[in-house]
């Protein structure tokens, strides 16, 4: 071997020496860090579920009373998409989905719609949005109280025709020189409603066991 290669080759080697231990502390510290970050995501996720819950009505940990929906049209979703189910002493209280408003002015709008029991709105929250600052931000909670305006409402509370923004001739209130985006919002918060009324006694249904390990014990 020339002293040419051989330089190459102990070159080659620190390379590898130095890929293999910053590997190995990157697996480490993503192993000790893993369970922070996933306690932290979780805490945030319930944080945003319990403002679409009415406070004191429940008594379980929604995260762990959850169900995996396939994709709904009425869902806007084109993947699965989660149902989180808040219950007392066992008995359903109320289940938070997933909902996408597919058609918001700068694309989509993804939202948290909680509904009761009874069939009636407890709360709905805009997780992520992609609407012109300034306009399309009042659906934010943090920046309008305009989320509000469904709490309490049902399929029939208004009914069909009322489903729409005041310009298109229904009862929901809009910022002037915004119309698309509260129009989507209302849109699949309705659509949201019909999926609930549709599919109640799967979304309610207690959440599947695991299928026990072959040869693990009971």
């Amino acid at each position: 071997m020339t002293p040419t290669l051989r330089s190459a080759a102990r070159a080659a080697l620190v390379l590898l020496g130095f890929a293999i231990v910053a590997t190995a502390v990157l697996a480490f510290t993503y192993d000790i860090t893993r369970e922070v970050v996933t306690r932290n995501e979780d805490a945030a996720r319930l944080k945003l579920i319990s403002q679409t819950l009415v406070p004191g009505s429940y008594d379980n940990n929604p995260l762990n009373d959850a169900l995996l929906l396939p994709p709904h049209q009425l869902l806007g979703t084109t993947l699965p998409s989660h149902v989180w189910r808040a219950r007392k002493a066992g008995a359903p209280v109320a289940l938070v989905l997933e909902v996408i408003a597919p058609d918001g002015y700068s694309g989509a709008i993804n939202m948290l719609v909680g509904i009761g029991a009874n069939g009636r709105i407890t709360g709905v929250r805009v997780v992520s949005h992609k609407e012109t600052p300034g306009l399309g931000d009042y659906i934010d909670i943090a920046k309008s109280a305009w989320i509000r305006i469904f709490d309490g409402k049902a399929l029939d509370n208004p009914a069909s025709g009322g489903w729409k923004v005041k310009k298109d001739g229904g009862q929901f209130d809009y910022m002037a020189g915004a119309t698309i985006t509260p129009r989507a919002v209302v849109k699949a918060v309705h659509h949201a409603l019909e999926y609930e009324a549709a599919h109640r006694d799967e979304l309610y249904a207690p959440a599947p066991h695991p299928e026990p390990t072959p040869g693990a014990k009971p």
